[in-house]
């Protein structure tokens, strides 16, 4: 590991460090801003914190992807068939900041779809229906089925092989590191998106269940056999889904 990527290293961890100390010392405010008349306040509040939240818990899961990043960037003679650009270390740290960047902003925009969509929408069908254990035993089985889709396993593959996602989505220079990033940011919600709609539905954004939630996509994406933790977890959220739908409380919820 040469002296670059020991700095991104460092770096990501850091900023994970700093973003779930920043998450959870502003849950209140967090929790606030979901169950709260919306306003520019309230929303502006909710995405910082949820941004802090998200760079918390995927900086340590997109670490081999990043430093792949770096050395096939900074590797301008590699042998392999990408093509890869050189420079100095300015380009370096400008694609690297732009790659990290768009991967967080679609974590950022989709919690701010499920806080302004899905959240207001769920808010009122329980209001209405008073069918409050119907419907989030239903969200739970939803998530947990997921685990099991083709989609989750395609999205799933690209995540846990770094080699795998450049190979198909290389693109070269600093419009390359923006579409790389998004690409990355989108396979990432497409395995990830049921902890996220659990977190801001169901309210889970202590950090116990962020923390939970954290172990099984680092489990996810680390292990080369990933798709047997997430099918664990499936299966856990399925069984707590039949469970509320039968009248019993498995976990706490805390959306009105």
């Amino acid at each position: 590991m040469d002296r670059l990527q020991k700095i991104l290293l460092i770096a990501l961890i850091s900023t994970s460090a700093i973003a779930w100390t920043a998450s959870q010392a502003f849950q209140t405010d967090m929790m606030s801003a979901m169950i709260a008349p919306y306003s520019a306040l309230s929303v502006s509040l909710f995405v910082a914190i949820w941004t802090a939240g998200m760079a918390a818990m995927m900086f340590p899961a997109i670490l081999p992807v990043v430093l792949l990043y770096n050395k096939f960037v900074k590797n301008s003679d590699s042998n392999m068939t990408l093509v890869v650009e050189g420079g100095g270390k300015g380009p370096y740290s400008v694609k690297m900041v732009l790659f990290i960047s768009c991967y967080l902003a679609v974590w950022t925009l989709a919690g701010l779809a499920l806080l302004l969509g899905w959240s207001l929408l769920l808010n009122r069908a329980v209001a209405a229906t008073g069918l409050s254990t119907v419907i989030y035993g239903s969200i739970l089985v939803t998530a947990g089925a997921y685990q099991f889709s083709p989609l989750k396993a395609k999205c799933l593959g690209y995540c846990e092989s770094p080699m795998s996602f450049f190979m198909r989505r290389w693109r070269n220079g600093t419009a390359g590191a923006v579409t790389m990033g998004t690409y990355h940011g989108l396979y990432c919600l497409g395995c990830c998106w049921p902890y996220l709609l659990l977190m801001v539905a169901l309210g889970w954004m202590d950090i116990i269940w962020m923390a939970l939630f954290a172990g099984i996509i680092f489990g996810e994406k680390m292990w080369s056999d990933g798709i047997w933790v997430s099918r664990a977890a499936g299966i856990g959220l399925a069984i707590a889904g039949v469970i509320t739908l039968f009248g019993m409380e498995a976990f706490p919820v805390m959306v009105p």
